[in-house]
């Protein structure tokens, strides 16, 4: 695949680290929703294990990006991350999205797999039906400012305060607004089930969450596969931050262990030869 020169000079914007690196045996790539940055994960850090290096992706047309054109389609933005993520994969590394973000993290992990290139130990997915199943809960296109915000405002994600201010949502909204063109550009292109552990995480109260939307990931994987639903929307990820991410915890400690007692057996093997 081509290598844009430009992109690869950037690669600090694309994933900023949340807090100066310390010593990690796992790096958590955490994917964004629709409007989302990476302060949504902003405390991701100080409540997972300390081995997780977090590095949430800075997509282009938010916050310190916010001079920069965001995407409309599914697969520039597929593109661009398959340039800038592989750098960063040095050590043993993991995949989090949320919505949007499940769809990307999913199809990052699909591309590594036919590309054979390094997978990830874990994929983790929130939020979001299975990418077979057809989305007909997406904001359509074509609504006016006024119709989108109240859209918005239904799903829970921005706050009040926000959308209530002019001139925030005139600089916002297009940002938004792509996102959604985005996730209907996705096209599902049926394929090889990918063979990493897959986690499916969930709100109660989120139509997106429904349980056979939920459910319908299991053909995704031949791997170990597990489903946790948490009370909250589909933006329980903030309300239910803490819940989540002792899950996530739990599950990232496990991976850090297994990967260091291979090193180990490895090195055992190395040191007996």
């Amino acid at each position: 695949m081509f290598v844009d020169k430009a992109v690869n000079e950037r690669k600090s914007v694309w994933l900023p680290p949340l807090r100066t690196p310390a010593p990690s045996h796992l790096r958590l790539f955490c994917f964004p929703y629709a409007g989302g940055s990476a302060s949504a994960f902003a405390r991701w850090p100080d409540l997972l294990p300390a081995t997780v290096d977090v590095r949430p992706v800075q997509l282009p047309g938010r916050w310190n990006r916010m001079r920069e054109a965001p995407f409309t389609r599914f697969e520039d933005a597929l593109r661009v991350l398959a340039q800038v993520l592989p750098p960063f994969f040095d050590r043993p590394f993991a995949f989090f999205g949320h919505s949007m973000g499940a769809l990307l993290a999913f199809e990052m992990a699909r591309y590594l797999q036919r590309e054979g290139l390094p997978q990830p130990l874990h994929l983790f997915v929130s939020g979001r039906r299975a990418p077979h199943m057809p989305d007909t809960d997406l904001l359509p296109a074509g609504l006016n400012d006024q119709e989108f915000n109240e859209r918005l405002r239904e799903l829970n994600g921005t706050p009040n305060e926000v959308l209530r201010n002019p001139e925030l949502m005139s600089l916002l909204l297009p940002t938004i607004r792509a996102d959604f063109d985005v996730c209907r550009s996705h096209e599902y292109v049926p394929g090889p089930p990918l063979a990493c552990p897959l986690t499916v995480f969930g709100g109660i109260d989120d139509i997106e969450s429904a349980e056979d939307r939920l459910e319908a990931w299991d053909m995704h994987t031949t791997g170990p596969r597990m489903l946790f639903k948490f009370p909250g929307d589909h933006f329980y990820l903030h309300s239910a931050e803490a819940s989540l991410l002792r899950v996530l915890g739990a599950s990232l400690r496990s991976l850090t262990m297994d990967e260091a007692q291979a090193l180990g057996q490895a090195q055992g093997s190395g040191l007996r030869a």
